[in-house]
C-alpha cells in the first residue's frame, strides 16, 4: 500500500492510463474489469469493486481482487463506520450511477483517497455513457427492426397487388419493381431491374418514346392514363397503363409510379353490355321500323293488286287490257322498285348498327354520324311525335372514330330526350366548332324535358344509375356513353335545371393532321 509520502504523480500516471483504457472501443465489462484490475495493483488495495444502481438496489457488478465486501458493509463504509473500507458515489449529474468500494489492509492516504475520488467519477462517466449506448443502440435496432418489418409489409402488399407497378427517379432508375412485373413471359427479376435505367429494362417502346412520356409527367405533374394492346403473351390483351408523378415537401416531382392493368376481361364485359344495350335499343326502334315498312309494303300491294286486275286469271289478256297494261305497268314497277329500295335502306340501316363488329377507328365528320342516327330514329314512333331541329355546323375537322360506337351514343341521348319530354316536345341537336384555340368538335343535344337536380347529374353517368320509372331503363345507358366517349379521348357534359331541359355536350378531339 502506498505511503502518505509517496509520490502521487504514480497515482496521476496510473489515471491517465485509466482514462485512456476507458476510452477503447471493447465491449463495457471488458473494459471495466481491466480498469479495476489496474487501480487495484496502483493502490494496494486487497479488493476493489463497482457496485451499480439497479433500481434502487445495489449489485456488485465488476470487481478485482476477492469478493468479500457484503451489502451491509456497503452501506456502513458509505456512512463511514467500517475501517479500512473506503466507498465513493458513482454519480453522473444528478444521478447516482453505483459506488465504487475499496478495502485496504490499513489506513487510507490522502492521495489514495483522492485517487478514489478521481477513479469514481470516471467509472460514473463511462457507465452513464455505456448506458446511454447500449439504450440508444437498442433503440436504434428497435426503429430498424420496424423499418424492416414496414418494408417487407409494403413490398408483400405491393406483390399482391394483380397490378404491374414499379416507380423510377429522376435519372430514370428502377427504385420498386414488384412481383407481377417478375412474371409471365415478358418478366424481368427484381434483382436486376433495381437500379437500372428503365430503357435498359423495357424494349418494346422506343426509347424516345418511352423518355417523352415520363418527361411530360416530371414537368407537369400530371397524371397520365392511357390503353395499349400487347401480343406478347400469346394472345391480344388490352391493358391500362397509369403515370402518377410523386412529390417531396416542396412540390416537386422526384419519382413517377407506372402501374399497368390487364383490363382485357373488363373491356370484353363492358362491350357486351354494350352491345345488350344497343340491342334494347333495336327493340324499341322496331314497332316503329316494322310500322315504317308497312306504309311501302302496302303501296307495293297496290300496285301489285291494279295490275292483277288489268291481267285475266288464266293468264290471256284482252287487247284493251293489253293497252292498259302497257300503259300501267312501267309506273306500277317503278312505284314499286321505288317502294322496295326503301324498305331495303330501312333494314340495311338496322342491321348495319345491330350487327357487331370490330370497332375500326376511321375519318369521320360527326354531321355524318347525327345524319345517320337520325335516319334510324325517324321511323321511332315516339319521334314521330316531336320537333327535331337540326343546327349541323360547316366546315367542321374530322374526328377518328368508331361510327358505331358514336351512332349508340346519340341514339342513347336522343331516346333518352324524348323519354324526358311530354309527347310533343321539341329536341335540339348542334353540331360546332370548339372556341378558337381548343382542339375539339364539338356535339350538343338539348331537349325541353322536367331537367334533373345537381345531386341526380352528379350521379347520372353512374352504372345502374336512372331517374327513370321502373321497367323504362337500366341505367348503363349514360355510363356506356361516357365510357365511349372517354375511350375517344373527348368527353361527355351535362347541364340541367329542374323544369327547364337537360343539355348534353359531347367534345371530340380533332384527327390529327
Amino acid at each position: 500500500m502506498l505511503s502518505e509520502d509517496s509520490d502521487s504523480s504514480i497515482l496521476v500516471g496510473a489515471l491517465a492510463d485509466i482514462a485512456v483504457c476507458l476510452s477503447d472501443a471493447r465491449p463495457t465489462e471488458l473494459v471495466a474489469q481491466d480498469v479495476l484490475e489496474r487501480a487495484h495493483l496502483s493502490i494496494g488495495a486487497s479488493e476493489l469493486a463497482v457496485w451499480l444502481d439497479g433500481g434502487g438496489e445495489l449489485v456488485r457488478t465488476w470487481g478485482a481482487g476477492p469478493e468479500e465486501a457484503s451489502v451491509d458493509e456497503l452501506r456502513a463504509a458509505m456512512a463511514g463506520a467500517a475501517p479500512g473500507i473506503v466507498a465513493r458515489e458513482m454519480s453522473f449529474g444528478p444521478r447516482r450511477v453505483g459506488i465504487l468500494l475499496a478495502r485496504f489492509g490499513g489506513d487510507v492516504v490522502e492521495p489514495v483517497e483522492r485517487f478514489l475520488e478521481a477513479l469514481a467519477a470516471l467509472l460514473a462517466a463511462f457507465v452513464a455513457n455505456s448506458e446511454r449506448s447500449r439504450r440508444l443502440e437498442g433503440d436504434l435496432q428497435i426503429r430498424m427492426r420496424e423499418v424492416q418489418e414496414q418494408k417487407r409489409f409494403t413490398e408483400t402488399v405491393l406483390d399482391l397487388l394483380p397490378l404491374g407497378l414499379y416507380v423510377i427517379d429522376r435519372d430514370y432508375r428502377i427504385t420498386v419493381w414488384n412481383r407481377k412485373r417478375e412474371t409471365g413471359m415478358q418478366g424481368v427479376s427484381r434483382d436486376e431491374a433495381i437500379g437500372r435505367t428503365i430503357f435498359e429494362i423495357l424494349h418494346r417502346q422506343p426509347e424516345d418514346v418511352v423518355r417523352r412520356e415520363f418527361d411530360e409527367v416530371f414537368a407537369t405533374g400530371k397524371t397520365q392514363q392511357f390503353q395499349t394492346e400487347s401480343s406478347a403473351s400469346g394472345a391480344l390483351r388490352t391493358y391500362r397503363l397509369s403515370k402518377i408523378p410523386i412529390r417531396d415537401q416542396a412540390g416537386v416531382v422526384t419519382h413517377i409510379i407506372t402501374i399497368g392493368e390487364d383490363i382485357t376481361d373488363w373491356v370484353e364485359a363492358r362491350e357486351a353490355v354494350a352491345q345488350n344495350e344497343k340491342l334494347a335499343a333495336i327493340g324499341r326502334l322496331a314497332a316503329g321500323i316494322m310500322h315504317e315498312i308497312n306504309n311501302p309494303l302496302a303501296t307495293i300491294a297496290a300496285c301489285a293488286e291494279s295490275m292483277a286486275l288489268e291481267t285475266r286469271v288464266d293468264g290471256s289478256t284482252s287487247q284493251g287490257a293489253q293497252d292498259g297494261a302497257a300503259d300501267g305497268g312501267p309506273e306500277y314497277l317503278k312505284i314499286i322498285e321505288s317502294e322496295v329500295q326503301r324498305c331495303k335502306r330501312i333494314i340495311d340501316g338496322l342491321l348495319d348498327f345491330s350487327r357487331p363488329r370490330a370497332q375500326e377507328r376511321q375519318s369521320l365528320q360527326v354531321n355524318t354520324v347525327v345524319e345517320r342516327a337520325l335516319f334510324l330514329l325517324k321511323h321511332h314512333a315516339r319521334f314521330k311525335q316531336l320537333t327535331v331541329q337540326a343546327e349541323l355546323g360547316t366546315e367542321l375537322a374530322t374526328v377518328h372514330a368508331s361510327s358505331e360506337q358514336l351512332i349508340q351514343v346519340m341514339i342513347a341521348l336522343l331516346m333518352n330526350a324524348a323519354d324526358a319530354m311530354p309527347q310533343y316536345g321539341r329536341v335540339l341537336i348542334r353540331t360546332r366548332a370548339a372556341p378558337r384555340g381548343a382542339k375539339h368538335v364539338v356535339i350538343e343535344v338539348q331537349d325541353e324535358g322536367s331537367g334533373m337536380t345537381r345531386n341526380e347529374m352528379s350521379r347520372i353517368f353512374e352504372p345502374f344509375y336512372t331517374t327513370k320509372e321502373p321497367g323504362r331503363g337500366t341505367g348503363l345507358g349514360l355510363a356506356i356513353c361516357h365510357g365511349i366517349v372517354a375511350d375517344h379521348g373527348g368527353r361527355i357534359e351535362v347541364s340541367s335545371e329542374p323544369g327547364k331541359g337537360t343539355r348534353f355536350t359531347i367534345l371530340l378531339p380533332m384527327e390529327e393532321a
